[in-house]
């Protein structure tokens, strides 16, 4: 009989424990606040699982309170969101059983977002890498993400965690560009610590008075095993060029690109460019097109098979894909009209590659429309108004005394092919090659108008060799790059202008010189030098009837030097 008795106890026992669980599991609670402190009525507070998935969604009081109760312990993340601010994540809460998890989280504006924090020190033992930057607030130090589910959030990692701030900003002056002449000051922002997501900015403005401004936004989020998608803004604002009457170009391009992996083998690319271009004042037209491309490749080990449809020109002038030149098609004049240099092109190529060496082979067919051909001139020098009718038939720039018009459209079938190797110390060598149409010009007997100098402008075959030199120099960390292309120079428009990665026309030099004023290499300054057709190679000089002369050639020679300080 009492063991019958300890037993009923027990008994009771464990179902008083088991009913008591319910009501003492843990609970979220905390305050949301603007950056500024101000409580916020009404925002939503949702309780997340690792995969984000919602668990709970509250709204906060008059207070700015809220409290989410009954939450099984065990790791979860907090989102909070209100009007007119950027959603907030605080990740790694901590719920544990029979406790209440304190979480105040603060909602930021864009605005805020955009406030920099000073950089964390560097070691002598860190990577070098100049060109990665990160985006913090001065808010809890928070981080612009994309989420799975789609929105951008601000996380905020909590109090304790050190910024990984690099801030960059380059002051550079240049000549010999169309519409890039003069002083420039840039800001770059770059890739967040986050694995999967990347975020990419920069603004490029004049400070002169003529308000030329270049800038391109642009995210990236890695989607693991099955791809990533991208998407990049940017816009350009050129008050010195005109055409006629016409003033001020602005240029935008939004451009979309999704990546899938097909198993281990294939992986494809689509995604198209939206381009708009148009004048601030007495705007003749506007110029309006999508620009398309897709790829497909199939890997075996070293070796992969291409299939490649572009119908955008890459940009061979442009450094790197933070500079929005590079995502910008170039716009000329046809009849008056504002035309996009624009076409179809398509390529079967063969590519080999291991860590010390690269061989591949290209066979492609292009339909190019609106070629830009370029060429210096001084319509304001001509005597009267003789010049007047020139002007306005082409795109041009008065502060480089450079201008753009549309030649023939035309057709070509050729062969591209490079070999890569390393050499030792770290630096490369890359030949390549490349046969097809190029515009050239037939040689001038006497003084022309400029229609019929342009007249003269046709097809022919042609080949392209080039020769490039990379590396950098032990003990001064210099970074060098200098490359050579030929091709005829009667030839006015490049061989081969769908290839990706070519190099610009003629003899080019590109230095990059770290200028470190502490050990740690925490800041300092990089001298950058760059010039473009250094000995002036493939002018064609034409007289017109109206006394002015132009020089046509395949690239201008330019020069862009400054320095830039990170810190």
């Amino acid at each position: 009989m009492k063991h019958r008795i300890h037993l009923a106890c027990l008994t009771a026992l464990i179902a008083l424990g088991s009913a008591s669980i319910p009501g003492a599991a843990a609970s979220v609670s905390g305050v949301v606040c603007s950056s500024a402190g101000v409580p916020q009525i009404g925002a939503v507070v949702q309780l997340l699982r690792p995969d984000l998935s919602v668990v709970a969604s509250v709204y906060t009081n008059s207070t700015g309170h809220f409290v989410i109760a009954s939450v099984v312990p065990g790791h979860y993340s907090l989102k909070a969101m209100g009007p007119s601010f950027l959603p907030s994540l605080r990740e790694n809460v901590r719920v544990r059983l029979h406790s209440s998890a304190v979480v105040n989280l603060t909602l930021n504006t864009l605005y805020e977002v955009m406030q920099w924090l000073p950089a964390q020190p560097r070691t002598a033992r860190d990577q070098e890498d100049d060109w990665a930057w990160t985006l913090r607030s001065a808010a809890n130090r928070p981080l612009l993400r994309w989420l799975e589910d789609g929105p951008l959030v601000v996380v905020s990692e909590g109090p304790g965690k050190p910024p990984k701030l690099k801030a960059r900003l380059m002051a550079t002056g240049q000549a010999g560009s169309f519409g890039e002449d003069g002083e420039r000051i840039s800001t770059t922002v770059e890739e967040t610590p986050s694995g999967s997501r990347e975020l990419l900015a920069r603004v490029d403005f004049s400070p002169e008075t003529n308000a030329g401004m270049e800038s391109m936004l642009g995210f990236r989020q890695d989607l693991g095993l099955s791809g990533s998608v991208q998407s990049v803004a940017a816009v350009a604002v050129h008050p010195a060029i005109t055409a006629g009457a016409a003033q001020g170009l602005n240029e935008a391009a939004i451009r979309t690109t999704q990546t899938m992996h097909l198993g281990d083998t294939v992986q494809a690319e689509v995604g198209s460019t939206q381009v708009f271009a148009r004048f601030a004042t007495q705007s003749p037209n506007t110029a309006f097109t999508s620009l398309p491309f897709a790829s497909v490749g199939w890997h075996g080990g070293n070796t992969t098979i291409r299939y490649r449809m572009s119908t955008l020109m890459p940009n061979p002038e442009a450094i790197d894909e933070s500079e929005p030149e590079a995502w910008l098609p170039a716009i000329s004049t046809r009849g008056g009209d504002l035309v996009v240099e624009r076409g179809f092109h398509q390529e079967i190529g063969w590519e080999r590659s291991t860590d010390a060496s690269g061989i591949s082979v290209q066979v492609y067919a292009d339909n190019v429309k609106n070629p830009v051909v370029e060429a210096m001139g001084n319509f304001a020098s001509a005597s009267g108004d003789a010049g007047a009718p020139v002007a306005s038939a082409v795109l041009f720039d008065n502060l480089s005394g450079l201008f753009h018009t549309a030649g023939p459209n035309y057709s070509s079938a050729g062969v591209q092919a490079s070999v890569e190797r390393q050499l030792p110390g770290g630096n490369r060598i890359r030949l390549s090659y490349a046969n097809g149409e190029a515009l050239v010009l037939a040689p001038q007997a006497q003084p022309a108008s400029m229609n019929e100098v342009l007249a003269g402008l046709q097809p022919r075959h042609a080949q392209m060799y080039s020769l490039s030199l990379s590396g950098t120099i032990d003990g001064t960390r210099t970074h060098w790059r200098a490359t050579y292309r030929w091709q005829p120079e009667n030839t006015v428009t490049e061989v081969a202008p769908f290839a990706l990665n070519a190099d610009a026309p003629f003899l080019n030099l590109h230095f990059r010189q770290p200028i470190r004023l502490r050990r740690d290499n925490a800041c300092g300054f990089e001298a950058l030098v760059d010039v473009q057709n250094l000995l002036a190679q493939g002018y064609r000089p034409y007289l017109l009837s109206d006394g002015s002369l132009l020089l046509f050639a395949q690239d201008q020679r330019g020069f862009r030097g400054g320095l830039a300080f990170t810190f």
